[in-house]
């Protein structure tokens, strides 16, 4: 069995990335249906993402403090700027804006959109020259074609609606119809409904930039506790400031029980926001951005489920159609992604091998020069 440098088999190594990101993708269905509810509830959007951001700081600044206190780097300027915008991108603009889009939508819809999130990275990966494109390979072929229907699909799903159809699992979700205002097509207000859309489309492209910006500073600053503590404190202090602008008429909306408007911030703050921003940050520094993006399809599918199951939500047939076009693009790109990371593997692997031979051979031959001998005439022994 071939073990990796941290003591485990290489199978247990390749497998922690996949496995990290699924579950990271549970965690976030779970988001979706909490949030959700709890805004239509009647939660002001804002004092959530300013809860949410005061637990997860809360929550990792000890272990940032703890087990990155020796190891922790400088903060340059440059580096300082980036996190600036970090907090900027992700807490304030992608979490108001998804909580905003989703209230004025649902969670199925906002969920199955935000897999554009892929294809957004990738097209701004190329921009920044952070992703290579080989059209003429077959890896770069599918990253193009998975794109594009990444794109086809979401443009299907927000422009074609077609017959409504439920997935309900329980006879309280039935229950729920009658006067449910959250289900398709049971009098929204188109425009209500497009805003939305572009709310969430305007999170999935902050949260594009954010992954983006956060593979790169993690480069420079290589300590993602002590990254992911600083982004949720600054943006603790940016959303709180937009939250006091927006809210400046009433206190009201800052008061909250022990009910779902607790419990929101403190699993979205917790799971949603301080453990993914790790995980996140670590699978990143090994499969970068693209790989990281394109595992959102788990959170669609469980979100449809948990939604039909607890909210009460329904699909339309071309939310269902774009969605299947839109994972089948994905994992187009997921795969032309992962066949990157294979050559890039075994050009490692052969520039390593190649380099032992020719140290072999300088040795020999300075070995045989000092007894007297010809180096042409030793044999060179190469170690795979």
């Amino acid at each position: 069995m071939l073990i990796g440098s941290d003591g485990c088999p290489k199978a247990v190594q390749k497998m922690k990335p996949y496995v990290a990101m699924i579950l990271l993708q549970f965690s976030y269905a779970g988001m979706y249906i909490i949030s959700v509810a709890t805004l239509k509830d009647g939660m002001n959007q804002f004092v959530l993402v300013v809860y949410r951001n005061i637990v997860a700081t809360a929550v990792i600044i000890p272990f940032a403090l703890w087990f990155e206190r020796k190891g922790r780097p400088k903060i340059t300027p440059i580096i300082f700027i980036k996190i600036l915008t970090l907090a900027v991108l992700e807490p304030v603009l992608e979490q108001n804006f998804y909580c905003m889009g989703a209230k004025l939508t649902s969670a199925s819809f906002a969920s199955t959109l935000e897999n554009i999130i892929p294809a957004i990275t990738y097209l701004m990966a190329l921009v920044l020259r952070a992703e290579k494109l080989d059209i003429r390979r077959r890896r770069g072929q599918a990253k193009v074609i998975g794109t594009l229907l990444t794109v086809a699909g979401a443009v299907l799903m927000i422009l074609y609606k077609g017959p409504i159809f439920d997935l309900v699992f329980s006879s309280k979700a039935r229950e729920k119809q009658s006067n449910s205002a959250d289900s398709i097509g049971q009098g929204e207000d188109s425009f209500k409904w497009m805003k939305g859309t572009f709310m969430i489309i305007g999170s999935s492209t902050s949260w594009s930039a954010f992954l983006i910006l956060q593979s790169n500073t993690l480069e420079s600053y290589p300590a993602e506790l002590t990254l992911t503590a600083l982004i949720c404190s600054m943006g603790t202090v940016m959303s709180t400031t937009v939250a006091l602008v927006a809210n400046h008429t009433s206190s009201r909306p800052w008061i909250i029980g022990f009910d779902k408007r607790l419990l929101a911030p403190i699993y979205t703050g917790v799971v949603c926001t301080g453990v993914a921003y790790y995980v996140q940050g670590i699978v990143m520094k090994e499969r970068g951005p693209v790989f990281a993006s394109a595992f959102s399809p788990l959170v669609m599918i469980m979100t449809a489920i948990m939604g039909s199951f607890i909210l009460a939500e329904k699909l339309s047939l071309g939310m269902t159609i774009g969605a299947i076009i839109m994972v089948a693009g994905l994992y187009g790109l997921l795969w032309g992604k992962s066949r990157d990371y294979q050559s890039s593997s075994e050009i490692e692997r052969n520039a390593g091998e190649s380099e032992l031979p020719v140290a072999t051979s300088n040795v020999s031959n300075r070995d045989s020069t000092m007894n007297g001998q010809d180096p042409k005439d030793e044999k060179i022994s190469i170690v795979p």
